[in-house]
């Protein structure tokens, strides 16, 4: 009997997750978005063809056509649809097709294009939704006792802040011992997450970036010493649609976008990491060439501010765990260092992993403010982090239940505002910060 509750509920929640359509597994996702081209992706159940139409919403003329795509076994049946006959500025309707027929689907799917505003008008308001640590429970192969995950619902408290794009800030999924050492257990764990019913509004209409951190990378705390570190990699770009993925030649999943006013850095935290508990040589979260390009780009970059996303907390002055100053902090005094050196203003680390959220705030030497916003966990456990003693925290902003951030942006340039906030999974406000940009 336990067994066939189990598979009702399945069968229920992938009904639910596909819209009510047997033809999608997934989706339909809203990837990068820029201002002549969006990404969509879309996973179905089997072998099809799939592709979008879409037209300006408002407008009744004909609809344009992405470039069909044969969804396969090999490449977990997904496929990423390239619109690339927008404007600036507009947004669009569209519709799934699954070979030839329009897929009914039970909520929104439309995206917004970014806006020419340089030389114009002052930088948009928008709104930016973050988050890490997605545990979806799959009983038969979850350790024995209550689920790690639950609150599924705080996706719709996401979705009902209409953010204008979401970023994923690790732990997206969770690998488990059945998935660890085999191509078809990293894919099956992706598809499962990735199906989960309550995620699919917010998915379908919000642009969606994403990093990974060591349970979406490998086992816990893995490392560059991962071997199945390259599939790790195809199923993460199988899954998700960033511009780009690893700088060129190197590897691992880092990249970066600009924003309205705002650039922001992905960075890959787990594919050059030395070992935790290597006690002699150089100790690298980042890796030489990674490191490197972040501060360059930093240097280059004249975007009002900088968001840079680690999975990892970057100031949390406490030795213990995956804190960057216990495992590398020559490498973490150095990066910050030159910051401070370069007079780089306005940089937010956003950072997930610890199970708790927080807001940490550095003076630098120079008078520069650094900062960094954890912001975890979606949906797997809370941590027991609360006689933590972060100096560099500021004060009210430990949160230990699940919960999702925000950045607001908002004000002329010259008086660009950010308002940084942490909400509960009802979407209920449990702080919120402000900081002017320099």
């Amino acid at each position: 009997m336990r067994n066939l509750i189990l598979l009702l509920s399945l069968l229920f929640t992938l009904t639910q997750a596909r819209g009510q359509s047997k033809e999608l597994q997934a989706g339909p996702m809203v990837g990068y978005v820029d201002m002549l081209e969006a990404m969509l992706w879309v996973q179905t159940v089997g072998p099809a063809e799939v592709q979008i139409q879409y037209r300006e919403l408002g407008t009744d003329g004909e609809y344009l056509l992405t470039a069909p795509v044969e969804t396969q076994h090999h490449t977990a049946y997904t496929a990423k649809l390239l619109a690339d006959r927008v404007q600036p500025g507009r947004t669009y309707d569209y519709d799934v097709l699954v070979d030839g027929k329009v897929l009914e689907l039970p909520y929104p799917t439309s995206f917004r294009t970014q806006s020419i505003w340089a030389w114009r008008t002052a930088p948009p308001d928008f709104k930016v939704a973050l988050g890490s640590c997605v545990y979806i429970n799959e009983p038969e192969f979850d350790r024995p006792g209550a689920g790690y995950g639950s609150e599924y619902e705080i996706f719709g408290a996401i979705n009902a802040q209409r953010p204008d794009l979401m970023l994923w800030l690790g732990d997206n999924t969770y690998l488990r011992e059945t998935d660890w050492w085999t191509r078809t257990g990293i894919l099956h764990r992706h598809t499962h997450t990735r199906s989960t019913a309550e995620m699919q509004p917010l998915l379908a209409h919000t642009p969606n970036y994403a990093i990974w951190d060591d349970h979406d990378y490998g086992p816990n705390n893995s490392d560059r010493s991962w071997i199945n570190k390259e599939i790790a990699k195809e199923a993460f770009d199988l899954f998700w649609a960033n511009p780009g993925s690893g700088l060129p030649g190197q590897g691992g999943i880092t990249t970066m976008f600009r924003y309205n006013d705002v650039d922001v850095f992905l960075l890959d935290n787990r594919y050059f990491r030395t070992p935790n508990d290597q006690k002699v040589g150089e100790r690298t979260i980042l890796g030489e060439t990674q490191l490197e390009w972040i501060i360059e780009s930093l240097i280059f970059s004249n975007a009002k501010f900088k968001l840079v996303c680690i999975g990892g907390q970057v100031l949390n002055s406490v030795e213990r765990f995956e804190n960057y100053i216990n495992l590398a902090p020559e490498e973490r005094a150095y990066l910050l260092r030159r910051i401070d050196q370069e007079d780089i203003k306005n940089v937010i680390f956003l950072s997930g992993d610890r199970h708790h959220s927080e807001l940490s705030a550095l003076e630098l030497p120079g008078g520069n403010m650094v900062y960094d916003m954890t912001a975890s966990s979606l949906t797997s456990g809370t941590g027991n982090n609360r006689d933590e003693v972060n100096t560099n925290r500021v004060e009210g902003t430990l949160v230990v239940q699940h919960n999702f951030g925000l950045l607001e942006f908002s004000g002329p340039w010259e008086e660009r505002q950010l308002k940084l906030k942490i909400c509960d999974a009802t979407g209920k406000v449990l702080w919120e910060h402000s900081i002017m940009a320099q």
